[in-house]
């Protein structure tokens, strides 16, 4: 599978010149929007989508004071986005992301956008995009109540990634695909697609957000005519501002997509002026290390006559599902979530919110007094309120106990309270580098357990099972002889514990005796358990590239490895013949070894060297994406 960049990351790559369609209409680049004459053109034709089937006569409507403020995910111009926990209702405890737009702050243009905002969530309902539950306002601002989505942003996961394997953006950008169908079938452009308008849920599924450019088409054409998105993903029909279709949404498809495979961005000038220039008129240079599905989607995508861009035909989405860079892709299956995302973020506590930017997370959440706005705001904004449907059902005591809570999340969080009023810590069972194993007893139900603890400043406990049957690798030392058959068992029991982490996209990084211990003293296989995750590292995806070398340094002693040909060996030429796949299965004990299990051996390390080496990397820092995101992020154009 072709991975971006994978052997050169950062140098210049090989590209092939595409092939593009030129188009007939100039930009004059010198020229600024007319700002004015567009902002009437848009406030005039602002269509209000009837949501009154959405709201239960009678049911209270939600207000600021039902909701605790707990975080806050992100600020802009303005306004902010909160950690919010509902504490008034049926769906009290509840955690949503509250987003505040000032009224007085808004221009006219901007307050349109907001209801209309407002109105596209209120009628989409579906899988990939986020979804509105509550919206009002008060004198001052307005209020949208959305899911609150754990995993963050695309973006973020862009800024942290070296790279992204083929079958990561193909999974993006096929639940994306489903989600930009839905919004044109009804009538809807979507104007601002870039990642950091791409959520992720808890599982790693996507979800789109951000309609405040979006807008329903407003002449017989179906066209809209506004000069608006951010400038590297406009296609060319928005810059030049002659009119744009749905199609526009799939030029900048196609830019998420480069973006997404290359760690850059197709069309990227030193300012908006020569940004523009090239996506008008600029050949695009084609990345040799895609595939080539990959390359022909792009081609397909990035045509400047916006009638023969793919998705633009009369069949709309299905030519693009039909092309071949999606061909093991089952829409079905993807649609109903059951296709198992590449990235899981890790999630700790429900309102943990270490995917998105510090920046913000870090800063007390306060919802200041509003402004009032100006008179004619009013009139703008009635009707602003709303109630999901499915918040107003009560509900059953059968759907209150379908998602049972899992027995050791019930104790990591199910009271604050000091760590020894619940255990009694007694004797210590190991001492590591950066924490103590202890035993202990669970004081309310006299059950044992091991401790992990923590000390950097705080102390931080990991309550687990208590091991009683001691360490593989002191069972192996008190034994006189460790037959072949027991090793069989054993490393069929790890093979299977390690199928299952990496099926997770978890690479454990230091297995070794020490750290396979026995659940009880029976010592038989089903019972034996893997530990020590200090060095385990979640993977993005099946490439597998970790740059950290992490081991045991005793554990590559001559005495443990089979890439050791004495016992003068050192360290350093046992990590070199490790890396270069040689060793010996002859002599000393091998020799009292059966054929079997030598060819075992043999097997695994021929395919480690046969597996393709991982180049050595520059820092990631000095990534043209690092250094393009480590500075302020892409704005939106709203002029």
């Amino acid at each position: 599978m072709p991975i971006a960049q994978l052997l050169e990351l950062w140098k210049k790559i090989e590209v092939e010149p595409m092939e593009t369609e030129t188009t007939e209409e100039d930009l004059n680049l010198d020229a600024e929007p007319a700002v004015e004459d567009t902002a009437e053109e848009e406030e005039g034709v602002v269509k209000e989508i009837d949501i009154s089937h959405h709201v239960k006569e009678g049911f209270e409507k939600a207000d600021p004071s039902q909701f605790e403020l707990l975080k806050v995910l992100g600020q802009g111009s303005y306004g902010k986005v909160f950690l919010v926990r509902k504490v008034k209702g049926s769906d009290a405890g509840q955690l949503y992301a509250m987003k505040v737009l000032k009224k007085a702050t808004l221009k006219v243009r901007d307050r349109v956008r907001s209801k209309m905002e407002r109105d596209i969530l209120a009628e989409v309902n579906h899988p990939f995009i986020v979804k509105l539950h509550y919206a009002f306002q008060t004198e001052g601002k307005l209020y949208l109540i959305l899911d609150f989505l754990r995993g963050g942003d695309l973006f973020t996961r862009l800024s942290k990634e070296v790279m992204f394997t083929e079958e990561d953006v193909k999974f993006y950008l096929a639940e994306l695909a489903l989600a930009l169908d839905h919004l044109h079938s009804l009538g809807i452009i979507y104007r601002d697609l870039k990642p950091e308008n791409i959520l992720l849920d808890e599982e790693g599924h996507i979800k789109i957000t951000d309609f405040g450019l979006s807008k329903e088409a407003i002449d017989h054409d179906k066209r809209a005519y506004s000069f608006c998105g951010t400038i590297e993903y406009m296609a060319p029909e928005v810059v030049n501002r002659r009119g744009h279709t749905q199609s526009a949404d799939w030029w900048s498809f196609g830019v998420l997509m480069f973006e997404m495979l290359t760690g850059s961005l197709p069309f990227q000038g030193k300012d908006r002026k020569e940004t523009m220039a090239l996506i008008l008129k600029a050949k695009l240079g084609m990345p040799q290390f895609l595939s080539g599905e990959a390359q022909s989607l792009l081609r397909a995508l990035f045509k400047r006559n916006p009638c023969n861009r793919l998705g633009a035909g009369i069949d709309g989405v299905e030519e693009i599902k039909r092309h071949p860079f999606f061909v093991t892709i089952d829409w079905n299956k993807l649609y109903r979530k059951e296709i198992k995302p590449p990235f899981k973020p890790a999630v700790g506590r429900p309102e943990d919110t270490f995917h998105f930017d510090p920046e913000f997370t870090a800063r007390t959440p306060t919802d200041s007094p509003g402004v009032p706005p100006s008179a004619n705001a009013h009139h703008l904004f009635r009707g602003f309120s709303f109630v999901a449907s499915s918040l107003i059902q009560e509900p059953s005591q059968q759907d209150l106990h379908k998602v049972p809570v899992h027995p050791i999340v019930q104790q990591l969080h199910g009271n604050n309270i000091h760590f020894t009023d619940g255990y009694e810590i007694k004797e210590d069972i190991g001492v590591g580098s950066y924490s103590v194993c202890k035993r202990c007893v669970h004081k309310a139900t006299d059950t044992e357990y091991a401790v992990k603890v923590y000390d950097d400043g705080k102390f931080v406990y990991l309550v687990m099972e208590l091991m009683r049957g001691g360490e593989l690798l002191d069972r192996i030392l008190r034994q006189r002889y460790f037959s072949e058959r027991e090793a069989s068992d054993v490393l069929c029991t790890i093979t299977k514990t390690m199928d299952y982490l990496h099926s997770q996209g978890v690479v454990h990084r230091d297995l070794k005796p020490s750290n396979i211990l026995y659940r009880d003293e029976s010592g038989s296989p089903e019972s034996i358990r893997v530990c020590d995750f200090g060095f385990a590292k979640q993977l993005r995806a099946g490439n597998g590239l970790l740059m950290t070398p992490c081991y045991t340094a005793n554990f590559v002693a001559p005495e443990f490895t089979p890439f050791a040909n004495g016992p003068d060996d050192t360290a350093e030429e046992i990590l070199a013949r490790i890396g270069s796949g040689k060793y010996a299965l002859s002599g000393g004990n091998w020799d009292s070894i059966s054929d079997a299990a030598k060819g075992a051996m043999a097997a695994t390390y021929f395919a480690l060297n046969r597996t393709p080496q991982a180049p050595r990397l520059e820092p990631v820092l000095s990534s043209s994406l690092a250094q393009r995101r480590g500075m302020k992020r892409l704005t939106s154009t709203r002029l």
